[in-house]
């Protein structure tokens, strides 16, 4: 029985949960036991997040960044006027050092970052918003706050934080299986 007030996609089951029969068809091909428990919700997280990226992409104000230089915009702003080293922005975007050095290319270009000696250490480099960057910041708050506040309406304060938790709890499993996979040096 679908919700007039959902998507026409989903579904409830007999619990009054929501779920995607396309995705369950698909995921009970892959199981070996029928279980599509993991895989499914997998699939719902995974919507979940473009969903929240597409979301986010409307508060870019058709500025073309992507959800990682959001992010890493995001920390520069509350970073301070140092910035933050490279490896200090990777290491809390939780991504490689690589990765955040192309994404401060896009910022740069756009004129909302820049980049700084350290003042400690000659040979490390800082990335810094500029006022430009904290305008853009500014000006995407308002929109990102009032999309927040539809994506999430109806949602009780505990449902949110079971939500965020949940959500971590997921990447704190991930992080250790990278670890775990990670290979040793000898």
């Amino acid at each position: 029985m679908n919700d007039v007030h959902n998507s026409p996609r989903l579904s409830r089951d007999g619990n009054g949960l929501l779920h995607d029969p396309g995705v369950r068809a698909a995921m009970a091909t892959l199981t070996l036991d029928g279980d599509t428990g993991a895989l499914e919700t997998a699939a719902a997280v995974r919507s979940a997040a473009q969903a929240m990226d597409r979301l986010r992409s409307h508060g870019a104000d058709g500025r073309g960044l992507s959800a990682g230089a959001l992010d890493v915009l995001l920390r520069l702003g509350t970073a301070g006027p140092d910035g933050l080293a490279i490896g200090e922005l990777a290491r809390s975007c939780g991504v490689s050092s690589r990765n955040v050095t192309g994404l401060v290319d896009t910022l740069e270009r756009e004129d909302l970052t820049r980049r700084a000696q350290d003042p400690q250490d000659r040979r490390s480099v800082r990335a810094v918003i500029t006022p430009v960057g904290q305008e853009w910041l500014e000006a995407f708050r308002a929109p990102t706050q009032r999309a927040m506040a539809a994506v999430f309406q109806g949602f009780t304060p505990e449902e949110l934080a079971t939500l965020r938790h949940l959500s971590l709890r997921l990447v704190e499993n991930q992080e250790r299986i990278e670890q775990y996979l990670r290979p040793t040096r000898p």
